[in-house]
């Protein structure tokens, strides 16, 4: 049967309880990270770790063991037999009361397994009537307090888009729901700079770091404009994902030539981190 691994134990799927007064429930005081794991591996599992620490000190959680959650991850992929799959890490502020103000109690820590899926090739995505507050709390941090990107998503979904794209209080291209956007202008990739409030996505990060994309801040028209040539979506499941249609119009070119060649170099530098453990 499958196993979580919860606050430093392996236990059965069904045995994984967490109490009601949690303040992840109760609150959505929480942090997490999802990994896509390749071969038994979590890939970039460091820059993982790193980022669920910091987004636990923007929201003012203890430090993190993060050796203790790195033994979680390896025994859980072990015990679940896991070869290609996603792993999410969960941590919240532990039990407390009925409302906002934490107590002090341990954290929760939860690590849980799931299929990674192939997902489609492309995307179909809807431009949020909302705007992201860039210089919200919570931006640029990972939390568990995702009710604005499921009501934005389910919307999107009533409009028979796959994800939502927002933009900023200054009316710049932000980020998905759950992914970072990329467009393509003059042959060129760029993706919005941290600043606009985007999450820093690992995979985005990684192909700045590695594929040369460059960072710079789009008006949200950016989207409507015939200078877009191409556009896409990545996060650690989908990697790079060519758009489609945006707001139910085909776009130029779904999955273009510069997204399929930035594609095929991240899954090179999957295949090469993988051969060195993928501790990148």
């Amino acid at each position: 049967m499958e196993k979580v691994w919860l606050s430093g134990h392996l236990v059965e799927r069904t045995e994984g309880k967490i109490s009601v007064f949690d303040h992840g429930l109760v609150t959505g005081d929480g942090v997490f990270e999802t990994i896509g794991v390749y071969k038994g591996v979590a890939f970039a599992l460091n820059r993982h770790l790193d980022r669920l620490q910091k987004s636990a000190s923007g929201i003012g959680l203890p430090t993190l063991d993060l050796e203790l959650i790195r033994e979680g991850v390896s025994a859980l992929l072990l015990a679940n037999e896991c070869g290609d799959c996603k792993v999410r890490i969960t941590v919240t502020g532990g039990e407390s009361m009925l409302g906002s103000e934490r107590v002090g109690s341990p954290l929760t820590v939860i690590i849980a397994t799931g299929p990674r899926g192939e997902g489609r090739p492309t995307a179909m995505v809807q431009v949020a009537p909302w705007p992201r507050n860039e210089r919200g709390v919570l931006a640029g941090l990972k939390t568990i307090s995702y009710a604005e990107n499921v009501a934005a998503l389910a919307w999107a979904q009533t409009k028979g888009a796959d994800e939502v794209i927002f933009g900023n209080t200054v009316g710049n291209l932000c980020e998905g729901s759950g992914t970072n956007i990329f467009v393509v202008v003059d042959g060129e990739a760029y993706t919005p700079t941290l600043s606009s409030g985007a999450l820093g996505g690992i995979t985005r990060d990684l192909m700045v770091t590695y594929l040369g994309i460059k960072e710079r801040d789009f008006p949200l028209e950016i989207l409507y404009s015939p200078d877009l040539e191409e556009s896409f979506l990545s996060s650690s499941i989908r990697e790079a994902q060519g758009i489609s249609h945006i707001d139910g119009k085909a776009t130029k070119l779904a999955s273009g030539p510069v997204t399929i060649e930035i594609g095929r170099e991240f899954s090179r530098l999957i295949s090469r981190e993988l051969e060195n453990g993928g501790s990148l």
